[in-house]
């Protein structure tokens, strides 16, 4: 018997890049990673001694649906802090990951044959998941014209969409949504009566100045966030969504029978996330040096690349170079350089381009450059 239609997705090159890492760190223990998407760092202080007092004390058993009372009062609160904007904490849920979550609001939005958009290049799981979930993907070409931004001219020759997925900061171009692009995305998909789901899960790290929620502009719109990658959670595997009322109760019946409830021990521990700012902060510093390095080399080898606003990302055009699955396997084999080929994130015109992650250390980014600086110049 063979597997279903669904089951023939495309694989996530970036774990395919880790498996070929894996197999040179055996043999030549010297394997410095570009490609993972994930911070470097360890999660807070804060959390870590949560959880220690919690695997002492407590029972850790299911927890409510969409998350225990504590954690969706202090996302509440964040918002109310960081935005501005009062969100009811009952239109909160907490999820496993970013992903569970992007499962639970697309199967709770949209009807098998519903056409999404996202944006080419985007992040590669979204962009599977609505495949796999029985949804028309329909990808918006973005580039260097628009900033990598997806257009109300754009999201016009893409109509009719029943839902739009975008990212900002995004992954893997690292571009920053500003207040005037974000509201001119959320006017057009108001006006075409779109479903907006934001993907916020980079907030808190930007190099210019303050990211804008889509909260700020519309309480009907679906938002992402999640744990791992500021708060520097990935492995607690713990996000959350921001519903509108109409959502809730299709999100709650859903996470009940597919997820149950996200981790225990990651929620409770997580509240604790919010308080620990300085040390967040100074991983984010630590990523801002790095990213000068990376963007220094790619001046000095010429090769383009988006506007690196924020997360941890940047999108290189490395076409003077070969094809991007090659020079990834070339940097990989000669000079053990770990990073994503672009493919994974635009299967159109992602040949030309890699995913360069900074969130190492600054030491082992500078030495990852200094390594393919003797290949590249």
């Amino acid at each position: 018997m063979s597997a279903s239609r669904r089951a023939g997705i495309p694989p996530f090159h970036v774990m395919e890049v880790m498996k070929r890492a894996e197999r040179r760190d055996r043999t030549h223990g010297d394997v410095l990673h570009l490609e993972v998407g994930q911070p470097s760092t360890p999660a807070p202080l804060a959390v870590r001694s949560s959880a220690v007092r919690l695997l002492d004390a407590h029972r850790l058993g299911y927890t409510h649906a969409l998350g225990v009372v504590e954690l969706r009062r202090r996302i509440s609160e964040y918002y109310a802090e960081r935005h501005g904007v009062t969100v009811d904490s009952g239109r909160i849920a907490a999820t496993v990951g970013a992903s569970g979550g992007m499962v639970l609001a697309l199967l709770a939005a949209f009807d098998v044959g519903d056409r999404v958009g996202i944006t080419e290049p985007g992040y590669a799981a979204y962009r599977n998941i609505v495949t796999a979930l029985g949804l028309e993907l329909v990808g918006i070409p973005v580039g260097p014209d628009t900033r990598y931004v997806p257009t109300p001219r754009l999201l016009d020759t893409a109509a009719p969409l029943d839902g739009l997925i975008v990212a900002s900061p995004s992954n893997p171009t690292g571009t920053v949504l500003t207040p005037s692009e974000l509201g001119a995305i959320h006017g057009w998909c108001v006006t075409n009566d779109v479903r907006l789901l934001s993907d916020e899960i980079y907030h808190r790290m930007s190099y210019g100045g303050d990211e804008t929620s889509a909260l700020e502009l519309d309480s009907d719109v679906v938002v992402l966030q999640s744990f791992s990658k500021y708060y520097s959670m990935t492995g607690w595997r713990v996000g959350w969504l921001v519903l509108p009322d109409g959502l809730v109760d299709a999100v709650e019946r859903l996470a009940q029978n597919l997820f149950i409830c996200p981790p225990a021990l990651a929620q409770i521990a997580a509240v604790a996330a919010f308080d620990a700012s300085a040390e967040l902060d100074a991983n984010v510093e630590r990523y801002r040096i790095s990213r000068g390095v990376v963007l220094d080399a790619l001046a000095r080898w010429d090769l383009p690349h988006a506007p690196p606003d924020g997360a941890f990302y940047v999108w290189a055009d490395v076409s003077r170079l070969g094809a991007g699955g090659e020079v990834s396997r070339r940097w990989l084999d000669e000079a053990g350089v770990a990073v994503t080929p672009g493919i994974d994130f635009d299967p159109v015109r992602g040949g030309d381009f890699v995913r360069i992650s900074y969130s190492e250390s600054p030491d082992d980014v500078a030495e990852a450059v200094r390594r393919l600086d003797r290949l590249v110049m």
